[in-house]
């Protein structure tokens, strides 16, 4: 067997965008995989249908595409780089999956995603507008010229939050906003205003309408959202005010519709949401509030993730993360009740679509990786085995279950991968990991970094500590004055847990790392313990106070998960900040 390496890393594959075609006969998904080469992923568009597998694309850059038939697919691509180096176009492409060479279909004067198919040649898209680049005087879309945006990179003016987004730069005033394209005329018209940044929307054709969601904001974005009715000619109707719920998503539900949010009252940003009949007159009627992570699913570095929800006949179904399992679940929103649907063998289910009686997912299982399944009649059927060869030559361990109680008398899930070749006579460094959120959550699936870490000759040990996912919100809540004392205690005692368990571990050479809320952790331990022998901390927290109003998680983010903010409360921030107990 060979030994997990840095760079074989590249050899795995991940599993994105998984769509089923309008019949539910085929499947259609996106697998990714690294070019170390040129510091990149390449992604091509597969199709899956009777069996057979196809790629569609050649180039490594597709992805991010719709279904326009039961025989052509949609997807955006600059193939021809005619505008390399020019500001943001989106360039579609329609290609046959019966073969044949991508056909350029039209091009829109902005960054799209998301593209709704309208028939006759018009589309309705997410688009991104740029005041900086396009002026709107007259209510339509004129770029500027060169000149003008020459000018404009003169300055830089901040005069909201937030102002700047990781991966994107600055999108101080940028906003995500409708249009309705007309294809065969090259116009596009904004239906939603230039202050409304759209987090999403859906299209019905029968109604001849759109329930939008999005928050409309001059200076700060406070994660509130509204609901708008809108038709094609731009007008609408508000339905629930920016105010008072962080909406997640909002579905055409008979005369009705169906609004999943929260109002964080209790749990701040990380509460989990609530379900609501929103009733055209704009009132607003609690259903149910069942307390489960939607989506989610144990961490890993391997996968990409996917839809998780679908409506279909007044039932929703969705990835539900239960401990540190996922399933797809059916679920009656009136009153929460849930069906499973799945395999309990499933340790992330990513992302998957539905059509009629058949739903494709991508999962992982055990400790594998991503690959395609079909589940008919309640008959799983694996479709793809991209990765069985990397894991069948590579010596990947699996994880071994130690739960505990810790002092509160709560069961906290944990596991250690034994280091490769383990000898029982012999001592080992180990290292505990911690993972990000602090809503997320660990389970046995597949992790690199992990697997290398064992490869090397490490014990690795890892936990979901109180704080994360999966065990509904009282769990969750380290809020304010709790925030790195409920959740560090638990990490102090399983590694007391982990030490009694493997007198082989050499108690002098044990480590710790973590990124972004588990880098938090890692700063947070240096400041508070001397046991580990080094402390690696990855795109972490250091000081509260100065975060507040640069990290483009968003002030929000500390007015929430600390309860406090440096206006009112700056010693709580600074008390809670590693930075002030570093030694």
């Amino acid at each position: 067997m060979k030994k997990v390496s840095y760079t074989d890393f590249c050899e795995i594959k991940s599993l994105p965008g998984i769509t089923a075609s309008p019949d539910g006969k085929k499947a259609a998904f996106v697998v990714r995989q690294p070019d170390l080469e040129k510091d990149r992923y390449l992604s091509h568009i597969w199709v899956w249908e009777d069996g057979k597998l196809c790629r569609l694309t050649g180039m490594g850059k597709e992805s991010g595409f719709i279904w326009l038939d039961d025989e052509q697919i949609l997807f955006p691509g600059d193939r021809q780089e005619k505008y390399k180096g020019k500001p943001p176009h989106t360039v579609y492409n329609r290609i046959s999956i019966r073969g044949g060479e991508a056909e350029e279909a039209f091009v829109l004067p902005f960054a799209a995603s998301g593209p709704v198919s309208l028939g006759d040649g018009k589309f309705l898209v997410r688009g991104v507008y740029d005041p900086m680049r396009f002026t709107s005087e007259d209510g339509s879309l004129r770029e500027k010229t060169a000149d003008e945006l020459e000018a404009d990179k003169r300055v830089e003016i901040f005069d909201e939050l937030p102002f700047w987004q990781n991966g994107q730069g600055v999108i101080n005033k940028k906003r995500s906003r409708v249009y309705l394209c007309d294809t065969l005329s090259g116009t596009q018209t904004a239906l939603t205003p230039e202050l409304m940044d759209v987090s999403s929307f859906e299209y019905s054709k029968e109604k001849g309408e759109l329930i939008i969601i999005g928050e409309e904001y001059t200076d700060m974005a406070i994660r509130k959202q509204s609901v708008r009715l809108y038709t094609l000619d731009g007008s609408y109707t508000e339905l629930l005010p920016r105010k008072d719920y962080g909406v997640s998503d909002v579905w055409f539900f008979g005369e009705d519709f169906l609004m999943m949010a929260s109002d964080g009252k209790k749990y701040g940003t990380s509460q989990n949401d609530s379900f609501f009949l929103l009733k055209r007159d704009g009132s607003l009627e609690k259903l149910c509030d069942p307390d489960m992570t939607i989506g989610g699913g144990a961490g890993s570095d391997c996968a990409a993730g996917g839809r998780s929800i679908v409506m279909e006949d007044e039932s929703l179904y969705c990835l539900e993360t239960r401990d540190y399992i996922s399933f797809i679940v059916k679920m009656d929103p009136r009153t929460g009740e849930r069906v499973q649907l799945t395999p309990a063998d499933c340790g992330r289910v990513d992302g998957f679509d539905k059509k009629g009686d058949v739903i494709y997912y991508t999962a992982m299982k055990g400790s594998g990786l991503q690959e395609l399944y079909r589940l008919e009649n309640g008959t799983e059927t694996k479709l793809t085995s991209f990765n069985d060869e990397y894991l069948e030559t590579h010596d990947i361990i699996p994880p071994e279950y130690i739960p505990f109680t810790d002092k509160e008398g709560v069961r906290i899930d944990g596991w250690i991968i034994r280091p490769a070749d383990y000898d029982p006579e012999k001592t080992y460094p180990a290292i505990l990991d911690v993972h990000g959120g602090p809503k997320g959550v660990y389970g046995t699936v597949y992790f690199h970094e992990m697997q290398l870490w064992a490869n090397m000759g490490y014990f690795v040990f890892f936990c979901n500590p109180h704080g994360g996912s999966g065990r509904g919100d009282e769990f969750s809540d380290i809020f304010g004055e709790q925030y790195g004392v409920r959740d560090y205690n638990d990490l102090m005692e399983f590694t007391d847990h982990v030490l009694a368990l493997y007198p082989q571990i050499d108690k002098e050479k044990v480590g710790m790392t973590g990124g972004s809320y588990g880098g938090f952790m890692a700063n947070w331990i240096v400041g508070h313990t001397d046991r580990f022998a080094a402390v690696a901390s990855q795109r972490s927290i250091s000081n509260y106070i100065s975060k507040c109003l640069t990290t483009d998680i968003g002030y929000y983010h500390n007015l929430s998960a600390l309860e406090a903010s440096p206006w009112e409360n700056f010693d709580q921030l600074w008390e809670h900040s590693p930075l002030k107990h570093a030694c």
